[in-house]
């Protein structure tokens, strides 16, 4: 018996229950029956992008003659909807699903062609207005309609959350490099004492790294670029005009503010998803380098009084229940959890990636969804990494000066005078002693002291220099 909150619509398979208010229909509610697996659903940038391919396809058809200009503009105004986020509610499905994503498509298609009827005064579930498959999914196929939406969404998420925190994490590292351009410090190899280098230098590769690493996120915008859309069922085209693509891609470009173009060979658009694997190697690669700098960061943090301790974090918050007084490293914490979540993510992706079972990759709603949240995750934390940690990091420059003179490392700049064996003895023997390399070479007179003082400064150590 249906009550006053249901209303009954069909499918291939019969009728299905669905709520009065719903937008989906049948194929959705039986997907919400199937997959009750995680609760997590589809990311909010994956459903703007149905809505620009159902948007960019009416148009389409309209243009090519295929959909009535009546049919067609009222998918036109209920997909803007969808992609102006106001139908997200009626995106119910769970991440864990059928793996070429027909069950999501589907809920685009029902919630578009429900809402369309309702623009044109049909209701809900009569599918003699507009009909989910015959109008919202002509010229379609799941799977080339849920890949290109992957590519689609990844390029939004970038534009919006990935280059917008690295490119302000890149101008705080590289502010601090500058601004700690004349500090001396020791340099570490091995977790030991090394050559001096300047704070700035050191600071400068950590720049470099984001600076790399934006040009990476390059890289993966052009595996992204290439749409599978107009390929349809198997890559052949099937059911869809062979201008499709072309048309697509443009007007797919126009809406995304990006670049992109009907695959060359639609068979590689969908029998694989290496253009998502090759991306989500990208944030790997990005996430390692955030691993590196903010580990750096803990360390060179350490103390106050009984680490490193060459810079000072900024205090953001309290950092026991039982140390009064005690300050951690929360920022740089929280960014090395983002870079362990995308390396795992990753991980997925690469199994994901060898589903590619014949003319279909068969993991792709779990490879969409860790693809989109790795660029979330690393946008965001890197912006909180740049403007709660970077900005405010202060150097405790006599810490870093006196560190110096105590390294057994100074003597590296003795051995193309005196011979690297001899100067091992010094270090040797400075090690033994507890006196400093400084020490022990006036002691032995091994050169005039103000030869001496000019090999051993630090400073001139920091840079190549010829040998006089």
């Amino acid at each position: 018996m249906v009550t006053i909150n249901e209303r009954i619509e069909t499918d291939s398979m019969g009728e299905m229950s669905v709520p009065a208010d719903a937008y989906y229909g049948a194929q959705t509610a039986r997907a919400v029956e199937n997959f009750p697996i995680s609760g997590i659903r589809k990311h909010s940038m994956l459903i703007k992008a149905l809505g620009m391919i159902k948007r960019a396809a009416a148009e389409s058809n309209m243009e090519l003659g295929l959909l009535t200009k009546k049919t067609g503009n009222a998918i036109v105004k209920a997909a803007q909807e969808v992609i102006d986020g106001k139908l997200d509610e009626h995106f119910v499905l769970d991440v864990f699903q059928t793996g070429s994503g027909t069950s999501t498509n589907m809920n685009a298609n029902e919630v578009i062609a429900n809402r369309a009827n309702e623009i044109l005064g049909v209701k809900k579930g009569d599918k003699s207005g507009v009909h989910p498959n015959d109008h919202v999914n002509m010229g379609q196929s799941s799977n080339d309609v849920y890949p290109t939406a992957l590519h689609v969404s990844a390029m939004l998420a970038i534009e919006s959350t990935l280059l917008p925190g690295l490119k302000s994490l890149e101008k705080a590292l590289s502010s601090k490099a500058k601004q700690f351009d004349k500090i001396v410090k020791i340099g570490r190899t091995h977790l030991q004492d090394a050559t001096p280098i300047r704070l700035g230098q050191e600071f400068s590769g950590y720049a470099s790294m984001i600076t790399h690493s934006i040009k990476r996120v390059g890289y993966a915008k052009e595996e992204l670029s290439e749409l599978a859309i107009g390929g349809t069922a198997v890559g052949t085209g099937i059911n869809t005009h062979p201008r499709f693509g072309r048309l697509m891609a443009r007007r797919l470009s126009k809406m995304a503010k990006a670049k992109f173009r009907e695959a060359d060979n639609h068979f590689e658009a969908q029998g694989s998803k290496d253009s998502i694997v090759a991306a989500s190697g990208v944030l790997k690669a990005i996430a390692v380098s955030l691993m590196k700098i903010a580990n750096d960061i803990r360390w060179l943090g350490s103390g106050p009084r009984c680490g490193i301790g060459e810079i000072f974090i900024p205090p953001v918050q309290p950092g026991s229940s039982i140390m009064p007084g005690k300050v951690n490293p929360v920022i740089p914490e929280a960014v090395c959890q983002v870079a362990a979540q995308v390396v795992g993510n990753d991980l997925t992706i690469t199994i994901g990636g060898q589903f590619g079972n014949f003319e279909l990759n068969v993991m792709m709603p779990v490879k969409g969804h860790n693809l989109l949240q790795s660029i979330d995750l690393i946008g965001n934390s890197s912006q909180v990494f740049a403007d709660k940690c970077i900005k405010g990091i202060k150097a405790d420059k006599k810490r870093c000066e006196d560190m110096i003179e105590k390294s057994l490392a100074m003597c590296t700049s003795l051995a193309p005078e005196i011979g690297y064996d001899s100067a091992a003895k010094i270090a040797k023997e400075a090690y033994e002693t507890g006196k400093t390399v400084r020490e022990v070479a006036l002691e032995k007179e091994v050169l005039p002291a103000d030869k001496l003082n000019d090999l051993l400064d630090p400073w001139s150590m920091t840079e190549p220099r010829a040998k006089k």
